[in-house]
């Protein structure tokens, strides 16, 4: 016997009150049950050493943690451990505790599990309560009568994510999907079972909060804050849904009255006998307007909404005697059947007033796909959002601030939670508020077919109610998409012929959820799926209409056939390069240390992963055979494809606008897509992205036949000043400048064509041309590969000053020749330092200044060594 709640609110925890024999109803209590937890496995494949014994557990935690913690197992993250640990998805487990109770005074108790993981049975004193199959819904399951005095036991009996689905898989017939396990079969996060990006780690546990909650008369079961601006009001429409103690709808019960209040303005309702809902309207005059970052402030609105009244039950109920709950007391009602003054339950949450749409509209070049906040087109520059650790609940809020703070350093303006994970945290939709970072969440969907079907269907919506009442809330949030790459892997990967006439989610994506975000979160687009072309009529893989994902340079082309190209959006793209130094060789300790070293091959997981980068590589480098060099190679190429393609779509804007790249983060140390590995550390991508992304951008671009200057003004200001652009040979020398007077409106792109004489090479090995505008970075263009350049060893000279005492270094480079892609491996050094930039080109006779944090004391000389200081130029010589 359970039953779910569709929202997970935050409460003020307060206990009842009691003065000598009376008993009075006081607010819903909450109590965490997160101590004394135990660990134990029930059946599997177990080793007989863990299979014997009791581990201590955490809560909220995993079988992976909890054994991990006990030293019972080893760090799935390390060598070739992923492998010796899969024996853990194979086996049943289970979890219990106890705890104490009495009696107090509260008509209703309930256990609220805020998320299992995921196959689970939860026993009280022995008796089944409930039965869960769905990581990412919240459970409540009431207990009274179950509950005794004294001490109750709870377990939670978790089965085999591996066996189940399998299972399921057969229960629901075949579908297709990307991976050695059906994750498609079962409601769990779809990258536990592995990516092309992450390990195989299977696991069950308690992976969010667990309470016992109490509550007398009614409670909010949930609230929905509809915020719309209209001209020069904002208005919330606060929708409210109640539960009451003991009765059913249209029974009688006492009238309620519930109350919100939104900044300093105050509206209530009177919610009479028999009725469970309400819309509270609350009207705001002149609110300041929420803008992402780089377009203005975000200030936030706090929205509280409380219920009072209600009695106890039972419509102008005072009674004396047994309460329910073995405590005698008595109630004193008002007349109405409201007991004035008593706040029976209480949520709160911030808001922020904007609107959002997002065009997907048909133009005169095929389908648009912009994203305009405040009637502003946002130029999005993107990246996507994948879980940060393989066991998310080891994620806390100042690690998604680490996160979020890294993306801004690379110039993010939106931050995409992809379909394959979870619904984010709070933590991170709240920061994400508070710093102006825009997010689209996808539903949880990706690349595979999806039964449509009971008890699958069931499953999906409820876990979409749940999340989209939870989430509906921040104005960051600006899309709901319906699936990751599931419509265009219909159309175009086959999956049509082997599904043989078997649903396979498009009812999900184009009725039942479009329909829950309209009655649930109607403040908010909706797009079918990503990419999306607009229209099922329309190849999703189209460039010419709406979203795209841009795979083909990275798994059959090359980097600057990303100029092949003028997408209306990219929601994804990307390259790959190996994580930071320090947190490879820290998780990897193959003697040797090669590219296909057992340990470094667990670590790529993308298929023909290193034969890609080789591929990818040697158009422009040749292949090191030195492992650092090789390291250092691979790094390299994978900033500058990023930066190549960036800097090509952000110069046909407003035709594209936006690119989104795979990806901002890693959720272990891999080589991967990231720019900010396993470990926290920033790759050299980031600092393309900076970039790229940069609000003001100078590029240089191949039009039509020749080349042309494009100059990019993402701020609020005009631009203006003179565009000077040079041919310059590598040693210096100018070959070729003209200068012209430019102007560049705000939020706009003017482009240039470069003068036929600067652009008349007359050693292309040796020239490159150099495109200058005060106070923006400057653009470079090289009309030949490295490789095939007349590029020789750096020349450089350097000076390393101490900042003070653990504070870092300033290390100043002056380069005596042309310098390309200057950088500081500085985690080499201290793997917590950071530098402030990085991939700088010189030419002969400039310098550039580094700043590098760091508490390490008596270090500086060290980032100047050679394998620290990099170039591009010992990639070439």
């Amino acid at each position: 016997m359970s039953t779910t709640d569709t929202t997970t609110t935050d409460t003020t925890t307060t206990d009842t009150t009691t003065t000598g024999t009376t008993t009075r109803a006081t607010p819903r209590a909450v109590r965490p049950l997160h101590t004394g937890w135990s660990l134990r496995s029930t059946a599997g494949p177990v080793p007989p050493e863990i299979a014997a014994v009791d581990v201590p557990a955490t809560v909220p935690g995993t079988v992976h943690t909890d054994l991990l913690a006990a030293g019972l197992i080893v760090d799935p993250y390390l060598d070739a451990n992923e492998h010796l640990l899969a024996w853990i998805g194979q086996a049943d487990w289970s979890y219990a505790t106890t705890f104490d109770w009495r009696p107090d005074g509260h008509d209703r108790h309930e256990l609220v599990f805020a998320g299992l993981d995921t196959v689970a049975t939860v026993l009280l004193n022995g008796e089944v309560v409930a039965e869960t199959r769905n990581q990412h819904r919240t459970y409540r399951v009431g207990v009274d009568g179950r509950l005794r005095e004294g001490s109750n036991d709870l377990e939670v009996r978790f089965g085999s994510p591996v066996a189940y689905a399998d299972a399921q898989s057969l229960a629901l017939g075949y579908r297709p999907h990307v991976n050695h396990h059906p994750y498609n079969a079962i409601r769990k996060m779809a990258c536990s079972f592995g990516w092309d990006w992450g390990l195989d780690t299977a696991t069950s546990g308690i992976w969010k909060p667990v309470t016992l909650e109490s509550w007398s008369s009614v409670r909010l079961a949930s609230v929905r804050p509809v915020v719309t601006v209209d001209g020069s009001r904002g208005v919330v429409d606060v929708h409210v849904d109640l539960e009451r103690a003991g009765v059913s709808v249209g029974d009688a019960a006492a009238p309620v009255t519930v109350r919100a209040t939104v900044g300093a303005v105050m509206q209530e309702a009177r919610v009479e006998s028999g009725a469970d809902s309400t819309v509270v309207q609350v009207v705001v005059d002149d609110p300041e307007l929420w803008w992402p970052r780089g377009h203005g402030g975000q200030p936030l609105y706090d929205v509280t909404v409380s219920v009072t009244g209600g009695g106890d039950g039972d419509a102008g109920r005072a009674s004396s005697g047994d309460d329910g709950d073995g405590v005698d007391g008595t109630r004193a009602s008002s007349a109405d059947g409201e007991t004035a003054g008593d706040v029976r339950d209480e949520w709160s949450s911030r808001i922020g007033f904007r609107t959002v749409e997002v065009q997907v509209e048909p133009d005169e070049v095929g389908t648009s796909f912009t994203v305009v906040v405040n009637g502003e087109p946002l130029w999005i520059k993107g990246a996507n959002w994948i879980p940060d650790d393989a066991f998310p609940h080891r994620i806390g809020r100042d690690r998604y601030r680490d996160r979020i703070e890294q993306a801004e350093f690379g110039n993010v303006n939106l931050l995409r939670v992809w379909g394959g994970g979870i619904f984010e945290s709070d933590d991170f939709y709240e920061l994400c508020d508070e710093r102006g970072m825009l997010t689209w969440q996808d539903f949880l969907f990706a690349c595979a077919a999806y039964a449509e079907e009971d008890p699958l269907r069931g499953e999906v919506e409820a876990e979409v109610r749940d999340n989209v009442t939870r989430l509906m809330t921040h104005p960051s949030l600006v899309l709901w998409t319906g699936n990751n790459e599931n419509i265009w892997g219909h159309d175009e990967w086959g999956w049509e012929r082997r599904l043989d006439g078997a649903t396979w989610g498009l009812g999900y994506y184009l009725d039942l959820l479009p329909a829950l975000v309209g009655e649930l979160d109607p403040g908010h687009p909706y797009a079918a799926g990503s990419p999306w072309s607009g229209s099922l009529a329309v190849a999703q893989s189209d460039p010419d209409h709406g979203s795209v994902h841009l795979w083909e340079q990275w798994n059959r082309k090359d980097y600057p056939t990303y100029r092949d190209v003028v997408p209306r959006f990219v929601a994804e793209f990307g390259w790959q390069g190996p994580p930071t130094w320090s947190a490879m060789t820290r998780a990897i300790h193959d003697e040797p240390l090669t590219p296909e070293s057992p340990g470094m091959i667990v670590h790529q997981k993308a298929m023909q992963g290193n034969d890609k980068l080789t591929d990818g590589l040697l158009a422009h480098y040749g292949l090191p055979d030195e492992i650092e060099a090789w390291h250092w190679a691979m790094q390299l190429n994978q900033a500058n494809a990023v930066q190549v393609a960036l800097e090509h779509f952000r110069s046909h804007a407003p035709r594209c606008m936006g690119a989104v790249v795979w990806q901002i983060n890693d959720c272990w140390p891999v080589t991967s897509w990231a720019a900010v590995d396993g470990d926290g550390q920033r790759k050299p991508l980031l600092y393309a992205m900076r970039h790229a992304f940069a609000d003001r951008l100078v590029t240089i671009q191949p039009r039509d036949g020749s080349l042309a200057v494009v100059v990019v003004n993402d701020t609020e200001e005009a631009l203006a000043g003179p565009l000077t652009v040079r041919r310059v040979a590598y040693d210096g020398r100018v070959l070729a400048s003209e200068q012209v007077s430019l102007a560049v409106a705000a939020r706009d792109t003017v482009t240039v064509p470069v003068p036929s004489a600067v652009a008349a090479f007359g050693a292309p090995e040796s020239e490159l041309i150099v495109a200058s505008l005060p106070g923006v970075t400057r653009g470079l263009w090289f009309p030949v590969e490295p490789r095939d350049s007349a590029l020789a060893a750096a020349s450089l000279s350097t000076s390393v000053t101490a900042l003070g005492e653990g504070s870092g270094y300033r290390v100043e480079v002056t380069a005596g020749s042309l310098v390309r892609d200057l950088a500081l491996l500085v985690d080499k050094v201290d793997p917590a330092a950071t530098v402030d930039e990085m991939l700088v080109t010189l030419l002969p006779g400039e310098a550039a200044v580094f700043t590098v944090t760091s508490a390490v004391v008596g270090v500086g000389e060290e980032f100047v060594t050679q394998r620290v200081l990099r170039t591009a130029n010992e990639l070439v010589v």
